[in-house]
């Protein structure tokens, strides 16, 4: 433990030339005389630490005691800085660890690059939850990243999805918690929930898992052998791209006036709508265009379409274009200049 806040005080030093003693305590998180002592420890070990007396003395390294990281560009040592996702790190219980690993970056960079942590934070931010989403850090993301980090298989309990609830329906389907051994291969975080990716110890097939479905964790102590050719960019891709189709269960039949036409992909799922308005005919003598849409269910239909007004008119089935109609009278009603 020591050592390790020797290591960092060193780079502190490194990184800004001179610190006070309140300084260091602070950000090593001990008292003012635990850095006097730690200071002198490394002076005997024959790092050069002088001690400036006085109201505006410190502490700094002499003789040119550093060491650099050479053949970093401007951008280079910039986009080093980005590299990191401060939320998500802070989640998996790895805030620590970076924090220590930008500190010993920026005591290796020359003095020209100092400032490269500051001016990329100047210019990027990541922002991951989705708008009008309340994020939450699961409780066990932590144990899970530890295993994913390390090769360990776990024993973990999840909640299965009851049914209807990715479309809001009612579920009537309870189900109990499940437990598989799984060995975690990779963590994604999509629209501010977490997911791990990870192989089925038997039979042995890769599957997703939202981890805020997790009840409990056990790590074990057993490592796995990781498949070096697995590409966990491409196994999400595939599996966000499947599960993003599983959820249309359902066809509309709609006609789209050209405002509605170019305002569909912004409505319902784009890849779709750019599909069905490929194999859409010609334009009726109007310039409407009709064609078969997939959704996820008629009352999610419902909400996207009316949010298209006019510029659409739902076809088929017989009951969702009912609703639309009934919703044009009332909506009608309200705007009755004689009402």
């Amino acid at each position: 433990m020591r050592a390790a806040r020797l290591i960092k005080m060193v780079l502190l030093l490194q990184a800004r030339s001179s610190m006070t003693a309140a300084e260091l305590a602070r950000e090593l998180e001990v008292s003012e005389r635990t850095i006097t002592r730690d200071a002198q420890a490394l002076s005997e070990a024959g790092v050069p630490v002088y001690a400036d007396r006085g109201r505006t003395g410190g502490y700094r390294l002499v003789g040119g005691y550093r060491t650099r990281l050479t053949g970093l560009a401007r951008t280079e040592a910039e986009a080093l800085f980005l590299s990191g996702v401060p939320g998500a790190l802070r989640d998996m219980g790895l805030d620590d660890a970076a924090s220590a690993a930008r500190l010993k970056v920026s005591a290796a960079l020359v003095p020209s690059l100092k400032d490269a942590s500051r001016t990329a934070a100047q210019r990027f931010h990541l922002d991951a939850p989705a708008w009008f989403a309340e994020p939450g850090t699961p409780e066990l993301l932590p144990a899970i990243a530890e295993a994913v980090w390390d090769d360990r298989r776990i024993t973990a309990r999840y909640r299965r999805e009851k049914a209807g609830e990715r479309t809001g329906e009612k579920a009537d389907q309870k189900t109990d918690d499940v437990e598989r051994e799984l060995e975690p291969y990779g963590l994604v975080l999509k629209a501010g929930v977490w997911y791990v990716c990870a192989r089925v110890t038997e039979p042995g097939a890769f599957r997703v898992y939202r981890i805020d479905r997790f009840t409990s964790v056990d790590p074990g102590s057993e490592r796995f052998g990781r498949d070096e050719t697995f590409d966990l960019p491409g196994f999400w891709a595939e599996q966000a791209a499947g599960f993003a189709r599983s959820l249309l269960r359902a066809t509309v039949v709609v006609r789209l006036t050209e405002a509605g036409a170019r305002w569909l992909p912004h409505t319902v799922d784009p890849l779709s709508a750019r599909e069905a308005l490929a194999e859409a005919g010609p334009p009726d003598a109007e310039g409407r265009v009709t064609l078969t849409l997939p959704v996820e269910s008629y009352d999610v239909a419902y909400g996207q379409f009316l949010s298209l007004g006019p510029e659409a008119e739902v076809l088929e089935p017989a009951e969702l274009r009912k609703r639309f109609s009934d919703a044009a009278a009332r909506t009608a009603a309200y705007y009755d200049t004689e009402g």
